[in-house]
């Protein structure tokens, strides 16, 4: 099997062609092109052709591998070399002309996530992490920030977006947090929000329900930057859906008392 830095060239290859793809293409203004998948929830022809082209290559070079991603194969895979892609995280900024959206490639090997790429695609940014060998954006080394005071702290968030259930106990978190921080920020793109993390400017992040391909490449970012990323039950987390609670050490077990309690 190939080396982590060759899946790692490899992902940032096929994230390149797709951001390449993404700035490119006539944005689909009119509501009538969108497809919805749930309230809130679009995908479009641009997210499928995206994809359509990382698949391309990733199985192109390594044709015994698994592509897993949101439009094409959703299905959660763990045995041998495994693709989770997310295309185009932040559809809903995309199609409204906001520039929060990122390509997200993992590549993992029976279950363990050896490298990762998130392509800012407006400005053709691109963070990037190997399991041991740090998260990088460029040439600059990543590191998670050294706030330990909540209240000097930025927060992250997703707020729900198509499954209401649980709204009432986000907007409690959503108050909890909000008082005793400097503030908290939602940008819409979970891959883009965990970069920022990785990278010091938010402090940490939650979200009550998220994807393996919103996640996979970003994790790896922040925990390579020396940060944590768990469930909202403090549970390290694996490929798989679900809560996520992400930030240097301090502002991650201070999050998820809040979250959590």
């Amino acid at each position: 099997m190939a080396s982590h830095l060759d899946l790692l060239d490899l992902a940032r290859q096929a994230a390149t062609r797709a951001g390449d793809y993404i700035r490119a293409v006539a944005r689909p203004a009119d509501p009538s092109r969108w497809i919805r998948k749930g309230q809130s929830d679009f995908v479009t022809e641009v997210d499928r052709t995206a994809e359509q082209i990382i698949r391309d290559i990733l199985l192109g070079a390594e044709p015994g591998s698994t592509v897993i991603g949101e439009e094409l194969s959703p299905e959660v895979v763990q045995k041998g070399l495994v693709w989770v892609v997310d295309p185009l995280d932040g559809t809903t900024n995309f199609l409204h002309g906001i520039a929060a959206h990122a390509v997200s490639i993992a590549a993992a090997v029976d279950g363990e996530l050896v490298a990762g790429v998130v392509l800012e695609v407006p400005v053709n940014r691109v963070y990037h992490a190997t399991l041991g060998g740090g998260a990088w954006c460029g040439s600059e080394r990543l590191q998670v920030s050294s706030i330990t005071d909540p209240a000097d702290a930025i927060i992250g968030t997703g707020f729900p977006y198509t499954d209401f259930r649980r709204i009432d106990e986000y907007l409690n978190q959503l108050r909890a947090v909000s008082l005793a921080t400097s503030g908290v920020r939602r940008p819409g793109a979970a891959a883009l929000d965990l970069a920022s993390v990785a990278a010091g400017s938010f402090d940490g992040f939650w979200e009550q329900k998220l994807s393996a391909w919103d996640i996979a490449a970003g994790m790896l970012l922040v925990r390579e930057a020396g940060g944590r990323v768990t469930d909202d039950s403090g549970r390290d987390l694996a490929i798989e859906h679900g809560s996520v609670v992400a930030g240097n050490p301090a502002i991650h077990g201070w999050l998820l008392g809040i979250i959590g309690g």
